[in-house]
């Protein structure tokens, strides 16, 4: 969102029909151009608006959007423009509920434009503390009333004679952000159409000569047997690699969908625009090196002129369905036909992916490379591979995130019906560097993104080697139901090889039943050893081996087999395959089955079975294990019904709201609240905390000590001054303080270390003995709050075990956050004293992302620590620092 001369922020959206729309606050210059929206109405609708019109309502109308009051807003649509729709909203200066209006240009009905208008009100409401909306309309206007009903918000109506009064709560939930991401997904596939399944593509900038990147393209197109129209754009030929070639846009016998961009980068802003007005629909732009103000006049050509983007600085796109034939790339190889979605950043990574998925025979259903990223995201493209009717499984290759919260839903719902894989780029500091240098991405922290990946359910992987390694096994074989693995080998040492690979993923590999050994040793040779592995020894045939790995998959207590093979001349003699028996189906297998292969040239293969399926073989037994794990993990997902945000009660949003406004009104810049604000803010979401006092003076911390302590006379003494962040480490704390005179003199201490900064001590009650915890959140500014659990004390930091999930958390999240940490077995009881109240500190994690959900100004909460007894849990210390930040609706649909 961006700031012009209209007098507000603009934004732009895609309407139902895929086309781009601004939407922005109304100005007074936009009064003639209201009017005309009315004037130019059909009498019907006047009617239906107005209950009636008369001559001057457009003028009344129009008039009233453009006078500026407190309690009233109203935003516009317009496209090329010009004005299409209007909303308003009007408290009457006072109270928390408005009255709603919308008007929608004769035309243009049921392409989504009061919907998306209505949308982004709603959003502009909540903001603004409008907790309802009222409105008023004709029975017979079914077109409004469907608009209301179909938002996915709670709607109710009352029915007065002829007229129908709605009303309607804003209240966010799920059933309201599932309805706008439904027609957002919807718009978005629909956007996307003229980039991934054009009817007519130019390539602007193809060269005469070899060596350019637009003549690369061109033949590309052409070479892979595009389907449908295909022009080049240069003024110095009629053609090119045997396709016409025309000297401008503008003059090409018709309107192509898709425009490849491959000119000098200064040439790129004047070529977006010449596309822009000749209808063009969609820009890929492989071209580099754009500075900053070719970018900007890049992109707002395309918002405009209603164009998609796809870079700059990219590889190309294409769509494999052989009915388009689609190659916009300029790869060395064309891409194998198959059923992988694939999304990157980094060109020479979507090179590689390319390539390998083709090797494995997956192949690839549409490729992006997003390059620089300006408009089309990983987002986008998921939405497509959900719709598409080809797309079994997507791969992504991201840097940078433009909506993480927003992204997230999505792929919580595409990772339902496909894996979702990505390589976790930029997980160092050294490598969070060349990301941003790479795309001008902001870095993003390791913590954060797992959070993200896990909650979304994507599988995430170390490397393109290890991506393709997955994908091959949940490409080739159905998810195992559990984390059981039975490793069968023809060498005792690459079984242990194996082994020891499954352990170290988390695998189990559970000893055989005495059943399970009496079934394997009946079809073994003699000497097998028949344990976990299984050692079937050199002499194993063809046909005992198949029948044994029939025989495990059938086996209740197995979840996988995994074969380790390695060539002898005892198979060679007999003639025997023992790869064969790894391959030979005999029926449905219902559980995967891997092979390891150690003398195998490549890492990962799809061997082609005899029911017409694939098995994987692996190279290295660690390859073999990571696959499995990641598809143990995905299977566990999928069977975890998804999570709900619980009720809370005695939350007091209002008054949390009210401190850190006035915070925030006397320190202009933010900063950490004091001890008694913090206390507070703390009391609005009901988090426990240890009983305090403030003192300021010795003889108020006497007073405050003689209050505060308990039955053994034990209290705790802090200091406290603005920007003082680790007191243990200033050794501003005295501890187990007795009586009136140990409470003096330990006043007098800080007072005198720290004259001219203290300002005030806190003093609390010696808390009993139990499991020190941390508990914090950080508002980060892409991914939004992020809340921290782990071992807390004075050595949190030293030893970082710690676990992090993406607010708001799920049951199932706090779930994890508990269990996550190496100190989780302590919080269950492992040192026989019991478990801690785990219900407890449940409600103090959703209750700490509640907060951080409400306040996008909270920037920083550390509470540590956070004492777990099985009693009860309490914040024995709490910091919370706020900035000066406005809200921002993460689900808002808009493009960046």
């Amino acid at each position: 969102m961006t700031d012009d001369t209209t007098g507000g922020p603009r934004v732009h959206a895609l309407l139902a029909d895929g086309t781009t729309v601004r939407i922005r606050p109304v100005a007074p210059a936009d009064h003639d151009q209201l009017q005309g929206l009315y004037e130019e109405m059909s009498p019907e609708n006047l009617r239906l608006r107005f209950f009636g019109a008369s001559r001057r309502s457009a003028e009344l109308a129009a008039d009233r959007a453009c006078t500026r009051r407190p309690g009233y807003l109203a935003l516009l649509a317009e496209r090329s423009g010009q004005v299409i729709g209007l909303a308003e909203y009007d408290t009457g200066g006072a109270g928390t509920e408005a009255e709603i209006s919308i008007a929608v240009a004769d035309g243009l009905h049921h392409r989504g434009v009061g919907t998306l208008l209505v949308e982004h009100l709603v959003s502009a409401a909540r903001a603004a503390g409008v907790t309802g909306f009222t409105a008023d309309a004709l029975s017979e206007n079914r077109e409004v009333l469907g608009l209301f009903a179909d938002l996915g918000l709670r709607t109710a109506r009352h029915f007065e004679g002829p007229e129908v009064r709605c009303t309607i709560s804003l209240a966010e939930d799920d059933t309201y952000l599932t309805a706008v991401e439904e027609r957002g997904r919807a718009a978005d596939v629909r956007s996307l159409r003229p980039l991934l399944r054009p009817e007519a593509v130019v390539v602007v900038g193809a060269g005469r000569k070899p060596g350019s990147v637009g003549r690369a393209v061109l033949h590309h197109l052409k070479a892979g047997g595009f389907t449908r129209r295909l022009f080049a754009v240069n003024p110095a030929a009629t053609s090119i690699l045997g396709v016409p070639s025309y000297p401008s846009v503008s003059a090409l016998p018709r309107t192509p969908d898709l425009a490849v961009v491959a000119v000098p980068a200064a040439a790129v802003p004047a070529t977006a625009e010449e596309c822009g007005k000749a209808g063009v629909r969609a820009l890929l732009v492989v071209t580099a090196g754009l500075d900053a103000d070719q970018a900007q006049a890049l992109l707002a050509a395309c918002r405009d002129h209603g164009m998609r983007l796809v870079g700059p600085n990219c590889l190309g796109l294409s769509n494999t369905d052989p009915d388009l034939r689609l190659d916009a790339t300029f790869a060395a190889n064309h891409p194998s036909p198959g059923t992988a979605g694939v999304a990157v950043q980094s060109g020479g990574v979507g090179i590689a992916l390319l390539d390998g998925l083709s090797r494995l025979g997956i192949g690839v259903s549409s490729f992006a490379s997003l390059g620089d990223k300006y408009d089309v995201s990983g987002n986008d493209l998921l939405q497509w591979w959900e719709s598409d009717g080809r797309t079994e499984l997507a791969l992504l290759h991201l840097e940078s995130f433009g909506n993480p919260r927003a992204f997230s839903r999505t792929a919580r719902r595409v990772s339902r019906r496909m894996p979702v894989l990505t390589v976790d780029a930029g997980r160092t500091d050294a490598g969070r560097r060349a990301a941003a240098s790479h795309t001008a991405a902001a870095a993003t922290r390791t913590m954060t993104r797992g959070a993200l990946f896990t909650q979304a359910g994507i599988t995430a992987t170390r490397s393109v080697g290890e991506l393709l390694e997955a994908a091959a096994l949940l490409h080739s074989q159905p998810l195992p139901t559990g984390a059981r693995v039975a490793v069968v080998t023809n060498a005792g040492g690459a079984g242990v090889l194996a082994a020891d690979a499954c352990a170290e993923a988390g695998l189990t590999l559970p000893a055989p039943t005495p059943e399970l050994i009496d079934d394997l040793l009946a079809v073994l040779p003699e000497g097998a050893a028949v344990g976990n592995p299984i050692d079937a020894t050199a002499a194993v045939s063809e046909d005992q081996l198949a029948q044994a790995v029939d025989r495990l998959t059938r086996h209740a207590g197995i979840d996988t087999v995994l074969v380790a093979l390695v060539p002898t001349a005892v198979a060679a003699a007999t003639g025997d395959d023992l790869v064969r028996a790894v391959t030979r189906v005999s029926g449905p297998r219902p559980k995967p089955v891997m092979a390891i292969r150690l003398e195998q040239a490549l890492p990962v293969e799809l061997l082609p079975a005899t029911d017409g399926s694939t098995v994987p073989s692996y190279a290295e037994p660690q390859a073999a294990a990571r696959a499995l794990a990641h598809a143990a993990h995905r299977a566990a997902w999928l069977a975890r019904p998804a999570g709900t945000v619980p009720d809370l009660d005695a939350v007091d949003t209002d008054r949390a709201h009210a401190i850190v406004e006035t915070y925030l009104d006397a320190h202009l810049d933010g900063g950490w609240l004091e001890p008694r604000a913090c206390a507070e803010l703390l009391d609005c979401y009901g988090i426990p905390q240890l009983p305090w006092a403030w003192a300021e003076t010795e003889e108020d911390a006497v007073l405050a000590a003689e209050r505060l302590h308990g039955a053994d006379g034990r209290v705790v003494m802090k200091g406290h001054w603005p920007g003082l962040l680790h007191k243990t480490a200033e050794h501003a704390v005295h501890l187990d303080l007795r009586g009136e005179h140990q409470v003096r003199a330990a006043f007098r201490d800080l007072q005198t270390r720290f004259a001219g900064l203290l300002t005030g001590v806190v003093l609390q009650p010696l808390a009993d003995r139990g499991t020190e915890l941390f508990a914090g959140v950080v508002q980060d500014q892409v991914f939004g709050p992020l809340v921290l659990f782990g071992l807390g004390g004075t050595a949190t930091e030293v030893l970082a075990d710690h676990a992090a999930r993406l607010a708001p958390l799920t049951d199932h999240d706090v779930h994890d956050l508990i269990t996550t940490p190496r100190c989780a077995p302590l919080l269950f009881g492992a040192q026989g004293s019991g478990p801690v109240d785990l219900q407890g500190l449940e409600q103090l994690l959703l209750r700490l992302s509640r907060m951080a959900s409400d306040l996008p100004q909270l920037a920083e909460a550390d509470f540590n620590p956070v004492l777990a007894t099985p009693g009860g849990v309490t914040v024995l210390d709490a910091r919370v620092r706020l900035l000066p930040r406005r809200p921002q609706d993460p689900y808002l649909r808009r493009l960046r």
